[in-house]
């Protein structure tokens, strides 16, 4: 079972989160808080409602059993139920009437939470709401970037914290890993996991050398200089036949500037391409092609959580722990990543070398989120836990991506949890890591 959290800690979590919300939303006018009609993104105003529900459904109600507090709640909220494609198309309240529905169910569960412990039903349930809202503020962030809307006001102070590791330059080579018995997955043992995370498995793994760092925007750049992707041997059929239909030449959101340049387009403002950063904003198949042209591979999901959490005195051992955080066990920390979204972007990929795991590699954790080879499937013995289409709907049909990006909140984030998409989706804060063939 879960290790029970103070209710005070429940209600700042609850609170911090909610004012990420509020920060995201609350300078949209009418018109951007449903915004076009895109498969990749959901209305704003859609959203927010959307995690109220969740919070009122999956916790206040299993808890409790409170009824809605908003008429027609689960006809316009439901995502199991309301199908993406009518979320434009609903009577949703207005800004001011969804924020105060909002309200009011933070206001429920802060009030019920009496004595000094939360217990661990409402712990486990708690976690799963307030991770639930960091994940659709790390989606409000890429549709504001899908969508080009200004850049989010967040907190000046915290992003002033991220400022020295801006212009740390590459980091090139790679690290030896070596082989053995590792236990992919998350172990029981007090603390919140997702239902696809657990539980902690052994695999036997081969030897292999893994990159530092992601790849970078001028490595990638080079790919496109040499004709990339307009050359057939470096896709798939399946890659080759989204490049086609997509007209792709370059990253999502990367402008031609003549001579080869480029710049980037980051929310509303255009920027020079920096070097050294991650590239980023790049689907799956883009990601493979770039391996084949360098004559390199994707990870397999276990060999990634081996890099980032392995720890050299333990492996093989039987039931051997490892590392919550590439680093350690300490909680992260501008020094150790970027995260949280203060830095409103990537930094270079030598940046961060607090941060690195035991191997060498940098930014396992942070900064962008790293495809992996591995098709989304359940671990043995899976069974779903009570958001039951959280994972269970998507097995079969998406890619891993493994690590967090810098929009990714730092309580969410550890070195077993499992991010999953579908290999055309480039809206995501997404990059990649090599390995050697």
């Amino acid at each position: 079972m879960i290790r029970p959290l103070p209710s005070s800690e429940l209600i700042a979590a609850l609170r911090d989160a909610r004012a990420r919300t509020l920060s995201l939303v609350t300078d949209l006018d009418a018109e951007q808080l449903i915004g076009p009609k895109l498969e990749i993104v959901n209305p704003p105003l859609w959203e927010i409602g959307h995690i109220a529900w969740f919070y009122e459904y999956f916790v206040l109600r299993n808890l409790d059993g409170r009824l809605r507090s908003l008429p027609d709640a689960d006809a316009l909220y439901d995502s199991s139920k309301v199908a993406h494609k009518k979320r434009w198309h609903l009577p949703l309240p207005s800004l001011g009437e969804t924020l105060a529905y909002l309200a009011r169910v933070e206001q429920s569960l802060s009030e019920r939470l009496q004595g000094d412990f939360a217990s661990e039903a409402e712990t486990q349930l708690y976690l799963l709401g307030i991770y639930h809202e960091d994940m659709h503020g790390e989606a409000l962030a890429y549709t504001r970037q899908t969508l080009g809307y200004a850049a989010p006001a967040f907190s000046e102070d915290k992003a002033s914290s991220y400022a020295n590791n801006e212009e740390a330059g590459p980091l090139q080579g790679d690290v030896e890993v070596p082989g053995g018995r590792f236990w992919l997955g998350a172990f029981p043992g007090g603390a919140f996991v997702f239902d696809n995370e657990k539980w902690a498995h052994p695999v036997e793994v081969r030897p292999f050398r893994i990159a530092r760092a992601p790849v970078s925007n001028a490595e990638f750049r080079a790919f496109i200089e040499d004709g990339g992707y307009r050359q057939r041997r470096f896709w798939d059929e399946a890659g080759w036949q989204w490049r086609t239909e997509a007209a792709a030449e370059h990253p999502a959101y990367w402008v031609p500037q003549g001579g080869g340049r480029f710049a980037v387009r980051r929310f509303a403002a255009l920027e020079p391409l920096a070097p050294h950063q991650p590239v980023m904003h790049v689907n799956w198949y883009e990601a493979a092609a770039w391996c084949r042209w360098a004559g390199r591979r994707l990870p397999s999901e276990v060999e990634w959580e081996l890099a980032a959490a392995g720890d050299p005195d333990v492996l093989g051992k039987t039931g051997a722990s490892k590392r919550r955080y590439p680093w350690g066990d300490a909680l992260p920390s501008p020094i150790h990543a970027n995260l949280d979204g203060y830095a409103l972007g990537p930094r270079d990929v030598g940046a961060y070398p607090a941060g690195d795991s035991a191997w060498g590699c940098r930014q396992m954790l942070g900064n962008v989120w790293e495809w992996t080879a591995s098709r989304f499937e359940p671990y043995p013995g899976f069974s779903p836990d009570a958001y039951e289409d959280y994972s269970a709907p998507w097995f079969g049909s998406r890619m891993v991506l493994r690590g967090g990006s810098w929009a990714t909140r730092a309580r969410l984030i550890t070195t077993t949890y499992r991010n999953f998409f579908t290999p055309d989706r480039r809206d995501i804060f997404a990059s990649f890591r090599t390995v050697a063939l």
